[in-house]
């Protein structure tokens, strides 16, 4: 049974990764004050709880583990001046620290979890400020891996993600409310691609670098194919009684280009097809 540290265990991905790996791990949770209550407990889950980072530092330097898993994160699409604080707390110091204590912790693998966007500035600039930051953690990760030669660093670059529980406003989850609702849904254009991933072949993506001889390095977690939604839509409706009730902005083609990395070996999405997307929305 290994030891891992997870970051950002309350959020979608996080939570998911809980579930799944607490199954045959001990898996140690950070919980900063005020504490959220956790909606999973079993006798594989230990809290870490701080109320501050100098708190924190002093409780990481006394744990042992064999990975940790960075998945602790502040998403905005469109920030404003509010989102600053927020944007640097989560999105590098939080990280920071834990970077700094992994040869203190006896850390063999440290799992990050990025975007897709984060490389988007080699063709279109960078898409948000939120992309901006995820890119320059990723450049402090690149430091500790020279620093820290010996552990194997893993930088996931993931698509948009789907799956049962999400509460996040996402456009599957606003498919999925309005349906319950009958309600009108407005998506910006009927030609909208989208690269999206069920969490459970995110957790499976974890769980072949835990397993696996897997060279350290930046890796693309994203589907073979993007879905059309108006497509989705169409295939939806064909084959439900209650229809989703949709109003097309524009017809413009949104696609978004993703860099090229490297493939993760042996993986390969399973559970990210437009069925499985289907069924989240009606269930």
């Amino acid at each position: 049974m290994s030891k891992i540290l997870l970051t950002g265990s309350t959020g979608f991905i996080g939570s998911n990764l809980l579930k799944e790996l607490s199954k045959t791990n001990k898996v140690y949770i950070t919980l900063r004050y005020p504490y959220k209550k956790l909606s999973l407990n079993t006798k594989n889950i230990y809290k870490i709880k701080y109320k501050n980072y100098n708190n924190l530092n002093i409780k990481l330097k006394h744990l042992r583990v064999d990975t940790a898993i960075h998945c602790a994160t502040h998403y905005v699409k469109d920030h404003n001046s509010k989102d600053i604080n927020k944007f640097t707390d989560s999105n590098i110091l939080f990280g920071n620290i834990i970077l700094e204590n992994l040869e203190k912790m006896k850390v063999k693998k440290f799992i990050n979890f990025s975007t897709v966007w984060e490389d988007n500035y080699r063709v279109n600039g960078f898409v948000n400020l939120y992309s901006f930051y995820k890119k320059s953690f990723s450049l402090i990760i690149q430091y500790y891996s020279k620093k820290f030669s010996k552990i194997k660093f893993y930088n996931l670059l993931i698509t948009d993600t789907f799956g049962l529980g999400d509460k996040r406003p996402k456009i599957i989850n606003t498919l999925k409310k309005n349906f319950k609702k009958n309600k009108i849904t407005k998506i910006i254009s009927k030609n909208l691609y989208l690269n999206i991933l069920n969490v459970d072949d995110i957790s499976n993506a974890v769980k072949i670098i835990l397993n696996r001889k897997i060279s350290p390095g930046k890796y693309i977690i994203k589907n073979i194919k993007e879905f059309k939604i108006s497509e989705l839509v169409n295939i939806f409706n064909k084959n439900s009684k209650i229809k989703l009730k949709i109003k097309w902005s524009s017809r413009k083609l949104i696609k978004s280009k993703i860099i090229n990395h490297k493939k993760l070996s042996g993986w390969k999405p399973k559970k990210s097809n437009i069925n499985n997307i289907i069924n989240v929305i009606k269930n």
